[in-house]
Formats: C-alpha cells, sequence, structure tokens
C-alpha cells in the first residue's frame, strides 16, 4: 500500500514563512543593540557579557505574559502594541529591583503562522526593548498546528537586568513617615482584561466613542508605559544609602492593583495610607467602574486605576525626586505616607 509522501508543511508548518519571519525581525532586533550583546538573534543562544562598570554585578530576571489583551488584540485586529506590553510587564518588574533591563527574549506560539501579524508583534517587543535600553536578542516562534484557533497566538516574555550588589532595593530601610509617589499609568496597562472584555460586552452599542480623547478601542488598548529609563534616572539622582536617603522602594502595579502590590515591598509592621482623590480618575477608569458597578476597593484591587509605579521615599527627597521624575516627564502624584500598620491592612485608601 503506497502513501503520498508527507511534508512538514502539509502537516501545516510552513519553514519558509518562519525564515521569512526571522528575516523581518532582523532589522527591528538590531534597532535594540547595546553594549554587552556578543551575539544576537540566529544562533542556538544568545551571548551578552555584563558590563565591566558593575563591581558586583547581580542579576535580576523576570517573566510574564499580556494575559487576555490578547483576545482584544485578535478581535479587533491591533497588534502593534501588545508588543510593547509584554516588554512592560517585565522589564518594569525587575525595574523594581533597582535593575537595568540588559536583555529580552520572546516566546510566539501560534496554530499557523501570519508572517504580517508576527512582524507586527515582534515590532512592538522591539519597541519595546528600544524604549527601555533593552537588548532584544533572541526568542522563539513556534507553529503548532491544532493547538490554537485561527488568527489566534499566545506571547510570552523574559528580561534580565543587572544591579550592583550594594544597591538593590529591598524596601527594607522603608519607615514611617515616607511618603508614596505615583506615576500616572498609560491606561489599563496589561492587567484587569477578563472583567474589561465583560464591561465592553455589558456596555455593547452604548460604548462612548471617545475616552480621554482616544477613540475607545485605542483608549483600551493603550501599551503598558515604560518606566525604566525615567526612574533609573531618578534612582541615580536620589539613592538610598548609608549616608543618603532618597528612593526606598518601587511597586509595580499589575494584577491585584494597589492593594496588593504595595504591600510587597513594605517591611512587616508598616502600612501605606494613600489619600482618596489625590491622582486623578480618568474616563477610561471611571467608564470601567460605572459599567462594572464596582465598589473604590474592587477597583483598587482589580486595575492598576491611574497609577501604574509607586515610588516609596524619604520624606525629604520627596519634593526634589517627584520634580526630577516630572522634568522627565513623568505625571507625578503624591497619594500617601508610610504608617505603622497596627490591626488594619497594609494598604489603606481613605
Amino acid at each position: 500500500m503506497s502513501h503520498t509522501p508527507l511534508s512538514y508543511k502539509d502537516a501545516g508548518v510552513d519553514i519558509v514563512a518562519g525564515d521569512a519571519l526571522v528575516e523581518r525581525i532582523k532589522p527591528l532586533a538590531k534597532k535594540t543593540m547595546r553594549e554587552g550583546v556578543l551575539a544576537g538573534i540566529g544562533g542556538f543562544g544568545a551571548l551578552f557579557e555584563v558590563p565591566k562598570r558593575y563591581k558586583e554585578p547581580v542579576l535580576v530576571s523576570g517573566t510574564d505574559g499580556v494575559g487576555t489583551k490578547l483576545k482584544l488584540a485578535f478581535e479587533w485586529n491591533m497588534h502593534d502594541t501588545v508588543g510593547i506590553d509584554l516588554v512592560a510587564m517585565s522589564v518594569n518588574d525587575v525595574l523594581v529591583q533597582g535593575a537595568e533591563p540588559l536583555f529580552f527574549l520572546d516566546y510566539f506560539a501560534c496554530g499557523k503562522l501570519d508572517v504580517d501579524t508576527a512582524a507586527a508583534v515582534v515590532g512592538g517587543i522591539a519597541k519595546g526593548c528600544e524604549l527601555s535600553g533593552c537588548a532584544l536578542i533572541g526568542g522563539e516562534t513556534a507553529e503548532m498546528p491544532g493547538m490554537y484557533p485561527a488568527g489566534e497566538y499566545d506571547l510570552a516574555g523574559f528580561a534580565v537586568g543587572a544591579v550592583e550588589k550594594s544597591k538593590i532595593l529591598t524596601g527594607q530601610n522603608v519607615k514611617a513617615g515616607d511618603v508614596v509617589l505615583g506615576l500616572a499609568s498609560s491606561g489599563v496597562h496589561s492587567n484587569g482584561f477578563s472583567l474589561v472584555r465583560k464591561c465592553i460586552e455589558r456596555a455593547g452599542a452604548d460604548a462612548p466613542a471617545t475616552l480621554d480623547g482616544k477613540p475607545f478601542k485605542q483608549a483600551l488598548m493603550a501599551p503598558t508605559r515604560l518606566y525604566v529609563l525615567n526612574v533609573l534616572a531618578a534612582l541615580a539622582k536620589h539613592p538610598s544609602t548609608a549616608e543618603t536617603s532618597g528612593i526606598k522602594a518601587l511597586a509595580h502595579i499589575t494584577g491585584g492593583g494597589l492593594l496588593e502590590n504595595i504591600p510587597r515591598v513594605l517591611p512587616d509592621g508598616l502600612a501605606a495610607h494613600l489619600q482618596k482623590g489625590s491622582w486623578p480618575q480618568t474616563e477610561l477608569f471611571a467608564w470601567l467602574q460605572k459599567t462594572a458597578g464596582i465598589d473604590d476597593i474592587e477597583m483598587n484591587r482589580t486595575f492598576n486605576n491611574g497609577i501604574g509605579m509607586v515610588v516609596v521615599v524619604d520624606a525629604a527627597e520627596a519634593e526634589s525626586c517627584a520634580a526630577t521624575l516630572r522634568e522627565l516627564g513623568e505625571s507625578v502624584y503624591t497619594i500617601g505616607t508610610i504608617a505603622p500598620q497596627g490591626s488594619g491592612a497594609q494598604v489603606v485608601v481613605a
């Protein structure tokens, strides 16, 4: 019994399309190259040399995805910014310990490779790396027939950064009286989209045409803000050492919102008392809150609610640190103070 020969392409995997994508990616990745890259895309492994300026380098790594925000990207055919979200989720996390992101790897998986879609996604990843001074050094494109519905894909990202051992931010020297600064988010970022999608469904044809001056879809898909370069510059100017007391802790406000992310960088026995209304609620978050019909506590536990990064700084440095960050282009709000916890929660918004 003879059979017609079966190729990998017959089985649903197109090696030619994969090669075409790599060729499209190479110039994008090239734009992200920086000191330390010895060999980037194309090899079996990417080589990176830790910059010599570090005396005692400690590597800090992070990994994340984009969550169900991808569902909207598929539905609305908006693929060019989810790559920025992917990078931001990991590099903003690495930044929290005071680390400078060095390099990034991505994993893109789909059922059938659409070169244009994949190139748009990777273009966003390269843009995110460029904006955070991080090299896109390697990655993986996996075409897996039967694993994903047509037109859908999944993304994962991996960032590695470095920090001088003596400058690691642990939050251990945070004390009562320190000031909590909030850096504005660019929108929903990349968390809470399961609820966002329910709100879109519930609103149906009644969804607003614009939010905060942007078309509705663009407002919801706005990529996560990359805080890396500005916060690293502020850390250099306002360090917290044995002699000086500047920035003591950072918290990236992701899943779990303000209520669950700030405690991750506070010592036991201390709480953050945030002042309600000390930062503006955007039309976007007001619409989500109204549509979902949820209270302020649930808003602050589900979304970043307008604050994407929290900076805990010594009271004496708070004003000058806020001024530094504003000069660099951040919208900064003084949103609270650190106090003894007592018997209450570690984050109180009142």
